[in-house]
């Protein structure tokens, strides 16, 4: 949130308000939870941090000429978005590598989890499951769908590319995608 100020402030010279609200996982559908892991880390609950297959997996598409794809868990996702910066070098991963160890060490999954819903952008200034859901369906983040939560989910690669309110093609490919994955996942430990 505060680099996205920073770059507001910087392009424009502007302070654009975010729209932020914490809420306890308590407070958010299981189904939202369900379908950032079925979108973003099927294997959150095997792993201490570093999906290493999928690391592995994305390292020999690009070494066989294939675009290199990202292979960061959700873990790895919150130590980048509350400790670090967007960018990419090699100081910034060092840095997210040590982080991510720290919160496996120090929060439960259910923690993990809880934050990475409550400070993920889900679009240009909304951060956050409760202000997703309020900004997107007016409803209360306890209320989403299952198909609300995979048509937030969809959007998490580039939240300011896919756009809940006027979602392409392929976002709406990728919401069904995420719903079959999650009833593949069935419900949460």
């Amino acid at each position: 949130m505060l680099y996205r100020h920073g770059e507001d402030l910087l392009a424009a010279g502007i302070f654009q308000a975010i729209d932020y609200r914490w809420t306890s996982l308590d407070n958010i559908a299981s189904a939202a939870p369900l379908a950032a892991i079925a979108s973003e880390d099927q294997n959150f609950f095997q792993h201490n941090g570093f999906d290493l297959a999928s690391i592995e997996a994305s390292l020999e598409v690009y070494n066989h000429g294939g675009k290199l794809r990202g292979a960061s868990t959700i873990s790895q996702q919150v130590a980048k978005n509350l400790f670090l910066t967007p960018s990419k070098n090699v100081v910034r991963k060092g840095l997210e590598v040590w982080f991510t160890l720290l919160l496996e060490m120090l929060w439960d999954k259910q923690r993990i989890l809880e934050v990475y819903l409550n400070i993920a952008e889900f679009g240009d200034h909304i951060f956050g499951i409760e202000a997703a859901s309020q900004h997107y369906f007016g409803i209360p983040a306890k209320q989403l769908s299952r198909q609300q939560a995979a048509l937030l989910a969809a959007t998490l690669p580039n939240p300011i590319k896919f756009r809940a309110t006027q979602p392409s093609a392929y976002l709406l490919k990728r919401q069904q995608w995420i719903l079959r994955q999650m009833q593949n996942l069935g419900e949460l430990p």
